[in-house]
């Protein structure tokens, strides 16, 4: 049996085909992946990595092609049929029930023994446990749970219900570097014990570092399955792009003088009633990146949220030209001189109108600068078609609803319409997330141009390479207090990891 497992794939997709009416997400597809492996899965926005993931964890069908488990030929209808077959997937946003305990998450839908946390089970998860090094407390709640405890959770999840074929989708999205370590540190000691893996990311550093072979998917297609240790970022960069590409982030020295807003002691509470930031002074100044570093809950996104208007502080202030613009509506910022830009982390949510074609969402800008009872759409139009070359937006045309364009694309109709507004301040939360390297620089190089234009730029992001390249300097929130802010030429991204985690405390302790 042992022999059998060694030789043959213990995850074998073949000619896998799968059509969203015209669009061929996945086209003839074969990839196989061993126990004892971890395969990292490449590819830009579009490339078809998820659907062909949904398709062997049962959330899709495929139109045509074949699955085997170790050889054996096998048909998943559901994500049920997923996991009778040892096939689990952990998801970037962790499904846990926030009041439950640890234990009461892991054995949640397991059927075969009843709804109670009986001893045998605590003896499945303590030996589950101690076998793959998953350290947990089984009876924490899983609110009073680091971000790093609950994806140790989901993964025993999977790993009870009998999974040793594992898919993570972008699994370390949102945690610090010494996080990914230990991750990575458990996934190593996972292959040792004959688990197959497979991981989503769009982190090279992380594929380089962690997998041993990559399969990159290009335009619905494999185009190439190489062995990691004889492959650079620079050749996986070309097989998914289909052409070189410059892999630095330029960063312009500041040639402005001046503040644009002085924050002091800003304090605000979330809906629920519990403070997102306490106490929080800094300054935003002209043609300067200041990124924003911190877990996530970390007080991001009231932060941003204030800044635009949106939400209401309960002490401190935000001064423009000695102006305290809190209290203010939006639209009273903008009249008093403050032409701000947000672009939030939730695209499709408060950014952009999904159902509206680019022309609308222009227009949703502008529409109240009109005269007259008829909105003009030539101006919005002409905007649509120029940024769909200047950014390289990939559309059927500037009429198609933004919904059916990727992440990436909508990422672009969003940026570019706030900086065509021209703004003196541009807020903008998690820019890149989820987008392929390609249409990521295409930001960078945007937000480059608005800074030498003399924008102060508010980064609110989650890779710290990309900050430590990209930023002049790096804000860290940790439980809604700053734990520092410094020179991005002069720290490193283990410093910045120490601050996000657990600085504050360790400061409190040493005094």
């Amino acid at each position: 049996m042992e022999t059998k497992r060694e030789t043959t794939p213990a995850i074998q997709l073949s000619g896998i085909t799968k059509t969203f009416e015209s669009v061929i997400a996945n086209h003839n597809i074969n990839l196989t992946v061993h126990r004892g492996e971890i395969l990292a899965l490449l590819g830009e926005n579009g490339s078809g990595k998820t659907t062909l993931m949904n398709i062997l964890a049962g959330i899709y069908k495929p139109d045509s092609g074949s699955i085997a488990i170790d050889g054996n030929p096998i048909v998943i209808h559901s994500p049920e049929d997923a996991n009778n077959h040892g096939i689990g997937m952990i998801h970037q946003h962790f499904k846990l029930v926030e009041v439950h305990t640890a234990a009461d998450n892991i054995i949640l839908g397991d059927k075969k023994l009843g709804t109670f946390l009986k001893a045998s089970r605590r003896e499945r998860i303590k030996e589950l446990s101690e076998r793959y090094h998953l350290h947990i407390d089984p009876n924490k709640k899983v609110y009073n749970m680091s971000v790093s405890e609950k994806q140790t959770v989901e993964i025993l999840k999977v790993l009870y219900r009998g999974a040793d074929i594992l898919i993570l989708d972008e699994p370390t999205a949102v945690l610090t570097p010494q996080e990914a370590t230990r991750l990575f540190e458990i996934l190593r000691h996972m292959r040792e014990q004959g688990c197959a893996i497979i991981i989503i990311t769009h982190k090279l550093d992380e594929v380089m570092a962690i997998s041993d072979r990559v399969t990159i998917l290009r335009k619905g297609e494999s185009v190439a399955t190489v062995n990691t240790r004889e492959t650079d970022v620079h050749k996986l960069t070309e097989l998914m792009v289909g052409k070189a590409v410059e892999l630095s982030i330029e960063r312009p020295p500041v040639s402005h003088d001046g503040n644009l807003l002085e924050i002091h002691h800003l304090s605000v509470r979330n809906e629920d009633g519990v403070d997102a930031l306490r106490d929080v002074t800094f300054d935003l100044n002209q043609g300067e990146i200041l990124g924003v570093a911190g877990l996530a809950g970390s007080g991001q996104k009231e932060l941003c949220e204030t800044l635009a208007g949106l939400m209401k502080p309960y002490a401190g202030a935000v001064l423009y030209k000695n102006e305290n613009i809190i209290g203010k509506t939006p639209a009273e910022i903008i009249k008093i001189g403050i032409s701000m830009s947000f672009i939030p982390e939730d695209r499709l949510g408060m950014g952009l109108a999904a159902s509206m074609s680019m022309v609308d969402n222009m227009l949703l800008k502008s529409y109240n600068k009109e005269k007259g009872p008829f909105l003009k759409r030539k101006g919005a139009r002409a905007l649509a078609g120029s940024l769909v070359e200047q950014l390289q937006i990939v559309t059927p045309n500037i009429d198609t609803p933004v919904r059916r364009l990727s992440g990436g694309n909508v990422q672009k109709v969003l940026l570019g319409r706030e900086i065509e507004s021209n703004p003196n301040v541009l807020i903008t939360a998690y820019p890149v997330r989820g987008l392929d390297i390609n249409s990521s620089y295409t930001i960078y190089n945007a937000l480059n141009q608005q800074k030498e234009k003399g924008v102060g730029i508010l980064f609110i992001g989650e890779d710290l390479d990309v900050m430590l390249e990209l930023c002049d300097r790096i804000m860290v929130l940790c439980h809604g207090r700053i734990t520092g802010i410094v020179n991005a030429k002069e720290t490193t991204k283990e410093a910045l990891g120490l601050m996000m985690a657990d600085a504050a405390e360790k400061k409190e302790g040493k005094a």
